[in-house]
């Protein structure tokens, strides 16, 4: 998915919000929904399968989730991401 046919389908849930098609639960999975697609088809050249990783454990690594191909490269994103250093675990979500 490019990012024209992200926003275009980002657009399109919040019109339907808006017009009282959807509710905000439906709304923000398909919101989410893109969003995931988005992320796990831009970065790749096509030789790579990428896919969400959740880490779990202390604050503030608890909850964030990366786009990696391998849970590796994940753990490196979230550390990346992060101010300081506490303990965590990487699972595919």
């Amino acid at each position: 998915m490019d990012r024209i046919s992200a926003l275009r389908n980002v657009e399109e849930a919040l019109r339907e919000f808006e017009n009282g098609e959807v509710d905000l639960a439906t709304m923000e999975r398909r919101v989410g929904t893109v969003l995931r697609t988005y992320a796990t088809e831009f970065d790749g050249d096509g030789d790579e399968d990428l896919a969400a990783y959740r880490a779990s454990g202390e604050a503030p690594a608890d909850g964030l989730i990366v786009v990696a191909s391998t849970p590796a490269e994940a753990r490196g994103r979230v550390e990346a991401l992060l101010d300081e250093s506490c303990p965590f675990e990487i699972e595919r979500v």
